[in-house]
């Protein structure tokens, strides 16, 4: 399973981005937080699994900004992900 991030040209100098994060149970709030705070939408959270191992969510967002501060918000939800310094 993978991170999916969807970029699309908009008007005037923007983007619009959608996707969604593949995340362990303790990054759901980490990523959800810096996805926030950068003015980027979490539109659902779901698990698709039935008992899984691991216990993976799928966050799934929506962004229309300029092309940096999407940027910005992107990559502080990727190292809000487990494993990034």
């Amino acid at each position: 399973m993978a991170t999916a991030i969807n970029l699309q040209a908009g008007a005037k100098g923007k983007v619009a981005a959608t996707g969604d994060f593949v995340l362990a149970a303790q990054e759901v709030s980490s990523v959800a937080s810096a996805l926030t705070r950068h003015g980027i939408e979490v539109t659902a959270l779901h698990n698709h699994l039935i008992h899984p191992s691991p216990d993976l969510y799928f966050m799934h967002f929506w962004a229309h900004d300029t092309p940096d501060r999407v940027a910005q918000g992107l990559r502080a939800a990727l190292d809000a992900m487990k494993g990034t310094p």
